[in-house]
C-alpha cells in the first residue's frame, strides 16, 4: 500500500514514517507533505491507499484539506495532540483517530483497519459526507462502522439511538440494528443540529419520527415502526416543548 504523511513540523513527519516503516509492513511507499496545499497536490500526484494528517496545519486543517476533494479514495487516519478534533474525524469519516505520541500498537491496529477496509472493497463515500451542507437536513448521510462492514446511512432513515455502555445500537427504518463501538455523546453531538433530541440517557431520538407521545408512566414516545422510548422525567418539558412547536 501507498501511504502518504502530512505534519507542518518535519520531526513529526520523519517520526510517523519511521514508526511506519518498523511497525507496518503491509506500507511499501511512503510520501511526505508539510500542509494543505502540499497535501493536495500530493494527494493527486501519488493515488495513496492511506493519508494521514495532522489537523492544524500552518495553512489551514486537515479537515479543510479534505473538503477541497471532490472524492475521496483513501483512507484517512487523523494524527493530532488534540482530542477536541475527535468529533470532525468522526465527520469525515476517518478510519481511525490517533493522537500524539502515537503508540506503536495502536498504529498498526489502525493501518490493519485501513487494510482490510481496502481489501474488502469497504470504500467510504466521504463526498458524500462533505457535501452535507449543500443538501436538506435529511438528505445528509452518517458512516457507521462495524467490525466487518461499514454503512453509509440517510440520517432520515435513522429513528434512534439506544446507548450500551462505550457501544451504541443504530434502528434503522427497515428494522435492521447497526452495533458500532462509540458510545452514545458522540453521536448526540453530531446529530443534534439534524432534528434528534436526547430523551433518555439511553436513548437519542429523530424527531421526525416521533408518531406519538403517551404521558403514562412518566412520558413514552412512540416511534414510526412502534418502538417505545422511554423519557426521562428532566426531559419530559423538553419534548413537550418541542412538541408543541412542530
Amino acid at each position: 500500500m501507498k501511504a502518504l504523511v502530512i505534519d507542518n513540523e518535519k520531526n513529526i513527519r520523519e517520526t510517523v514514517v519511521d514508526l511506519i516503516n518498523a511497525f507496518c509492513p503491509q506500507i511499501t511507499s511512503i510520501a511526505q507533505a508539510n500542509g494543505v496545499v502540499t497535501g493536495l497536490k500530493k494527494i493527486h500526484e501519488i493515488d495513496p491507499d492511506i493519508v494521514f494528517t495532522d489537523v492544524e496545519m500552518d495553512d489551514g486543517t486537515g479537515m479543510e484539506m479534505l473538503s477541497k476533494l471532490s472524492e475521496i479514495k483513501f483512507q484517512v487516519i487523523f494524527i493530532t495532540a488534540h482530542n477536541k478534533y475527535a468529533i470532525d474525524a468522526f465527520r469525515f469519516s476517518a478510519i481511525d483517530f490517533l493522537t500524539k505520541p502515537i503508540d506503536p500498537d495502536e498504529l498498526a491496529k489502525s493501518v490493519q483497519k485501513a487494510e482490510n477496509s481496502i481489501k474488502n472493497k469497504l470504500y467510504l463515500e466521504q463526498v458524500a459526507v462533505m457535501n452535507e451542507k449543500n443538501s436538506s437536513s435529511q438528505e445528509k448521510k452518517i458512516v457507521l462502522k462495524e467490525l466487518d462492514a461499514i454503512h453509509i446511512l440517510k440520517v432520515k432513515d435513522l429513528i434512534c439511538c439506544e446507548a450500551s455502555g462505550i457501544y451504541t445500537t443504530f434502528y434503522i427504518n427497515n428494522s435492521k440494528q447497526i452495533v458500532v463501538s462509540k458510545n452514545l455523546k458522540e453521536y448526540e453531538e453530531i446529530l443534534e443540529s439534524y432534528g434528534f433530541l436526547r430523551v433518555h440517557n439511553s436513548f437519542l431520538i429523530n424527531a421526525h419520527k416521533i408518531e406519538k407521545f403517551e404521558k403514562s408512566d412518566g412520558g413514552f414516545l412512540i416511534m414510526e415502526g412502534g418502538q417505545r422510548i422511554p423519557v426521562s422525567q428532566r426531559k419530559r418539558d423538553v419534548v413537550i416543548d418541542f412538541l408543541k412547536n412542530i
